[in-house]
Parts: C-alpha cells; structure tokens; sequence
C-alpha cells in the first residue's frame, strides 16, 4: 500500500474509486476533493480493481477525454 492510500481510510478509499469508476466526475474535481493528481488516481485504480475493469475504465475515461 502506498502512502497515499495509507492516508485515506478505508470508507474514503472506497468512495474515491466509486467517484472515478462512475465517469461523471472529472480528475479536476477529484483533485479538488481527494487532493490527488490524476496519475495517482490512474495508480491507485490499478492497484485496486481487477486488471480488466481497470482496462475498461481507462477506455471509457480516454473516449471521454476526445
């Protein structure tokens, strides 16, 4: 576990991967709510989803993206 997750109890953890995983909220806002840059959520979404719905997200926020 990495520091950042180490700061974030579990009930926070869970509801930052909620708030990425429901694509309406962009990584501006997260940042804002969580202090986290998107890369650390990009991280952080790797190491706790299972490897294809991490690949899935990450297809749906890269077409949200274009």
């Amino acid at each position: 576990m990495l520091e950042v997750e180490r700061q974030l109890s579990e009930a926070r953890l869970s509801e930052l991967i909620e708030i990425a995983l429901s694509d309406k909220v962009s990584f501006s806002a997260i940042r804002k709510e969580f202090g986290l840059r998107e890369v650390e959520v990009k991280n952080l979404m790797r190491r706790n989803l299972k490897p294809k719905s991490y690949i899935a997200w990450r297809k749906r926020i890269f077409r949200k993206g274009q």
